[in-house]
């Protein structure tokens, strides 16, 4: 089984680029969804980041305000490491245990998509990477209108990421998502088909 890390940065098309891959028949290891599952009401980071940040990153009726958090954690780089050092142990738990899952299933690939891949060593699992790819002022512009974020908002939550540009040269192969999302698509499955073929073979 082929294990290929997906990332790039926040805005950068990444989610385009993973539904196509499952459609294409790959199992895709979300890491956005792994965090989830580990801050819905239940999850396993919670009483840690409440004793951490406190009351006031919760909404009254216990569930995780989220955009509270996202405000402290992106302006502060010691809060960040407090987060960071909350969740990666317990990320790393989740994602080794579906690699496990999609190799018991006989997939030809398994995807990791992953924002953080290089920032927090995942690409230590990965036998290729690719990364989705938009020039910054590009990533800029589709994070706030996205996200309804302030241009203070944005920038903050691209400085808490590699440079897009470092993450395309560190990776094996780059997808430019800044054209049509149909030119993209057939960029994807032309390389998924490559890589299931050299990895066959």
């Amino acid at each position: 089984m082929l294990v290929l890390g997906l990332t790039g940065g926040i805005a950068c098309g990444k989610s385009n680029i993973s539904q196509t891959l499952r459609e294409l028949g790959a199992v895709i290891v979300d890491g956005d969804m792994l965090s989830r599952e580990l801050t819905v009401p239940g999850g396993a980071a919670l009483t840690d980041i409440r004793a951490a940040f406190g009351d006031g990153v919760f909404h009254p009726d216990g569930t995780l305000n989220r955009r509270a958090l996202g405000s402290i954690v992106f302006a502060n780089d010691k809060a960040r490491d407090t987060l960071d050092g909350i969740m990666q142990p317990l990320l790393l738990t989740l994602i080794l245990r579906d690699i496990e899952d999609a190799r018991q299933t006989s997939t030809p690939v398994c995807v990791l998509d992953m924002p953080l891949l290089y920032e927090k060593d995942i690409d230590r699992l990965c036998d290729r990477i690719w990364c989705a790819y938009v020039p910054r002022e590009v990533q800029l512009t589709r994070l706030m209108e996205r996200d309804g974020f302030t241009r203070e908002e944005a920038e903050a939550r691209l400085r808490s990421q590699l440079p897009a540009e470092e993450k395309a040269a560190r990776a094996d192969v780059v997808i430019d998502t800044s054209g049509p999302m149909d030119y993209t698509k057939e960029s994807v499955i032309s390389l998924y088909t490559q890589e299931v073929g050299s990895s066959a073979g």
